[in-house]
């Protein structure tokens, strides 16, 4: 995990408004609007690399209600196109939803056909390095 968010911290790229890491008070009221336990890997990944800007992937932020990746706007949109609700969105790239189980393994789902992908990530760390890191 440590040398994931080393990575992602030495690719961050400059932005003109940088984002912002949320607070756990944050987390709590996001949760709160989802109506969702967030499971722990994404919390984590939240308050540690959720401000990172790294290449045309973009996951979910907690600090912005504004942003187009603010998790509950996300999470609201996907569960309304079809993503089961145990389903938490970690990422959207169209049409894929990356998303995290109670458990904390990350799915692939896709918005189009309404199907899982074969293919899953045992924690969200996982997924940033073979996905995030790789795109």
């Amino acid at each position: 995990m440590e040398e994931v968010i080393d990575e992602l911290r030495e690719r961050n790229e400059p932005v003109p408004v940088p984002l912002e890491l949320p607070d756990e008070e944050t987390l709590v009221e996001i949760q709160e609007q989802i109506l969702i336990h967030l499971p722990y890997a994404l919390r984590d990944f939240l308050l540690t690399v959720s401000d990172v800007v790294y290449g045309h992937l973009e996951p979910v932020t907690a600090s912005d209600p504004h942003s187009h990746t603010f998790l509950p706007e996300v999470t609201a949109t996907a569960w309304d196109l079809g993503l089961p609700r145990y389903l938490v969105p970690l990422c959207h790239a169209q049409p894929l939803y990356y998303a995290v189980d109670e458990e904390g393994e990350v799915f692939a789902w896709n918005a189009d056909t309404q199907e899982m992908l074969e293919e899953t990530w045992e924690s969200v760390w996982h997924w940033a390095r073979d996905v995030w890191l790789e795109s």
